[in-house]
């Protein structure tokens, strides 16, 4: 076409064209076709009837045809005057021209056009697509090829099992499991078991079975008519060395944070819509149950201190500056969480293995208290004997024995026997019934590196300035050797000496001494060189060591011998009396271990023994001449 349009324009001059009109009649000709191609042969029809120029596109003179093609190309149907002859090239070069124009308007505008409904036909495929994506997914949910192949990987390990773990199988499940605890148990059975049921917190040495004891009295007491507890009552279990939070509250497993829409882990469409979401922490979860806090003594003070609010309201305040009661957009359930707060009504049961003086002071005004009590070597075998009937396994008669030589708590003594039943499973594979010997024990004791718990136990006899006396670390008793020994002082002048590592305490208690015993012989200990020594470098951090220093001088200075299956216990005075002293139970504990015969204590510290004691005599006394009546 652009050849047609130039082929007249490349003429050298104009004056070739002047007299041509066989040419111009040809181009004219061509101009029309052009029109017609352009417009159409309708159109071009159409529109030189409203011009007025079809009666002159159809006349069969040059000047009129040229005068219609110039009307129909300036489509102004004003233009009527009729060209002279010698007008026409000059015309023709302008209708040319003008045609040109309006072709390469329309090629520009083709090519618009098309861009623009390539455009459009991406969008509407891509609009398309989405609405495909949003049926699908709501006919089909959110699955897909990639999201089921990982659910069938899922569902194909819940078919591998290694069964249970061995502390799932031994763990108590009823209250006659619990072994050696009777009396903590009974206490923590009285306390649930009530229309009004306490707070509780459980002290005691780790491995006793204070985990235990709490998840089966939940148990027990929900079949009790007059329990609080429902059948469906939860038993929430958490750590207290492991909770952690935020100070602003956005993260808190224990009492519940606030996601605001700012936040990561807030709900898409409520982020998107500005709210903030309230999530539900353990203390809600444990409503209407027991929340079971274990090493509740590590937990965090600010922590502890806002559930303790949380025991005093028995719910769970949220707030947030993102929260607006008036916006019609908040969800009920939302709106509930911020107005009301959350439900939190359920028994706090607390265990620690720390002294009750190293906690939270009004933690313990709001909890009744229990204690349990270290394992007897008896016991240690009935926990041994009762985990080889659940892990169906005979026993040499000497095993549950040997166990509780190295051993004081029932979980360290059920991973002894559950290694040495792996042990003897390993041995015997083809065995159906496996037999635990001791030689299976005694390897397992090898391989962990353990010793007895008791080295060596007391001999009855005699001994000069040696006694021994009992400590306490933690709830854990102890015998102590204290031995003393004493010398002329040179010139008359003598000097006492104590361990360093015995402690301020126990160092005084050898001043005290020098005053009681000048008062009952009329010796003066600064005429003697006194040595007083804790065999092992024991610490001896109270003044309970008193009494026992007094009788190891007293028996070193006047070199009568001492009793060596008799411990002592408590604080003496300047005065010759025996003052009260702490951790009475965990002494005389102690002292059974080694197989102490006779164990004196203080006389007002009788009442601090247990009424299930047994095996051993305490005697109570009052002052120093009471005490050598049993130790001389």
């Amino acid at each position: 076409m652009k050849g047609i349009l130039t082929k007249w324009l490349n003429h050298k001059n104009i004056g070739d064209r002047l007299h041509d009109e066989e040419e111009w009649s040809r181009e004219v000709e061509t101009l029309y076709v052009l029109l017609s191609n352009y417009h159409g042969t309708d159109k071009l029809v159409l529109k030189a009837s409203k011009l007025g120029a079809l009666k002159l596109m159809r006349s069969d003179e040059l000047v009129e045809r040229v005068a219609g093609l110039r009307q129909i190309v300036s489509d102004d149907p004003t233009v009527q005057i009729i060209p002279k002859m010698q007008e026409i090239p000059q015309l023709l070069d302008q209708i040319e021209e003008q045609i040109a124009e309006l072709i390469a308007r329309r090629s520009v505008e083709e090519r618009l056009e098309r861009v623009v409904a390539e455009k459009m036909q991406e969008r509407h495929e891509d609009y398309v697509k989405d609405i495909k994506i949003q049926v699908l997914q709501e006919t089909s949910g959110p699955e897909n090829a990639q999201t089921l192949k990982k659910l069938a990987v899922l569902e194909k390990m819940k078919t591998i099992s290694l069964k249970r773990s061995a502390f799932d199988v031994l763990r108590p499940q009823i209250v006659e499991e619990i072994i050696g605890q009777e009396s903590a148990m009974q206490s923590l059975l009285a306390k649930l078991a009530t229309p009004y049921p306490q707070h509780i917190l459980m002290y005691g040495p780790p491995g006793v079975g204070k985990t235990s004891a709490a998840r089966v009295a939940l148990k027990a007491v929900k079949d009790h008519p007059h329990s609080p507890f429902a059948k469906a009552a939860p038993f929430i279990e958490v750590n207290g060395t492991t909770l952690r939070w935020d100070p602003r509250d956005s993260t808190n497993p224990l009492l519940g944070s606030v996601h605001d829409p700012i936040y990561q882990g807030a709900k898409h469409d409520l982020a998107d819509t500005g709210i903030p979401e309230p999530k539900m922490g353990l203390v809600s979860e444990a409503h209407g149950g027991i929340l079971f806090i274990d090493e509740i003594g590590e937990m965090d003070p600010l922590l502890l201190n806002k559930l303790l609010k949380v025991l005093e309201d028995k719910r769970v305040s949220f707030d947030s500056s993102y929260y607006d009661p008036s916006d019609p957009h908040v969800p009920l359930w939302i709106k509930t969480l911020f107005d009301e707060g959350a439900p939190a009504d359920f028994v706090l049961v607390g265990a620690t293995t720390r002294d009750p003086a190293e906690l939270n002071p009004a933690l313990r005004s709001r909890c009744s208290e229990i204690f349990f009590v270290p394992l007897e070597p008896g016991d240690v075998q009935s926990i041994i004997l009762q985990a080889a009937q659940k892990l169906e396994v005979d026993l040499e008669d000497n095993v549950p024995e040997l166990i509780s030589e190295y051993v004081i708590e029932g979980r360290k003594a059920n991973s002894i026997l559950t290694d040495a039943y792996g042990l003897a499973r390993y041995r015997n594979p083809d065995q159906e019934n496996i037999r635990v010997t001791s030689n299976d024990v005694y390897e397992v004791l090898r391989s962990a590196r353990l010793t007895p718990y008791i080295f060596r136990k007391v001999q009855a006899g005699l001994e000069i300035g040696r006694i021994l006396g009992l400590g306490v670390s933690g709830f854990l008793g102890s015998v102590l050797e204290i031995e003393a020994i004493t010398f002329a002082g040179r010139d008359g002048k003598g000097t006492s000496r104590f361990n360093e590592t015995a402690g301020s305490m126990a160092r005084d208690a050898v001043f005290n001494a020098a005053a009681v015993i000048r008062d009952l012989t009329g010796e003066d200990l600064h005429n003697y060189d006194v040595h007083v020594n804790v065999i092992g470098g024991a610490k001896i951090d109270g003044p309970s060591a008193g009494l026992a220093t007094t009788l190891a001088i007293y028996s070193a200075l006047k070199k009568q011998p001492l009793r060596q299956d008799v411990a002592v216990t408590g604080e003496i005075s300047i005065q010759g009396k025996v003052k009260p002293v702490g951790g009475i139970y965990e002494k005389i504990f102690g002292a059974k271990q080694v197989e102490v015969r006779k164990v004196l204590i203080p006389l007002e510290n009788m009442a601090d023994i247990p009424q299930s004691l047994h095996g051993i005599e305490v005697v109570g006394v009052s002052t120093i001449e009471e005490a050598m009546k049993h130790v001389f």
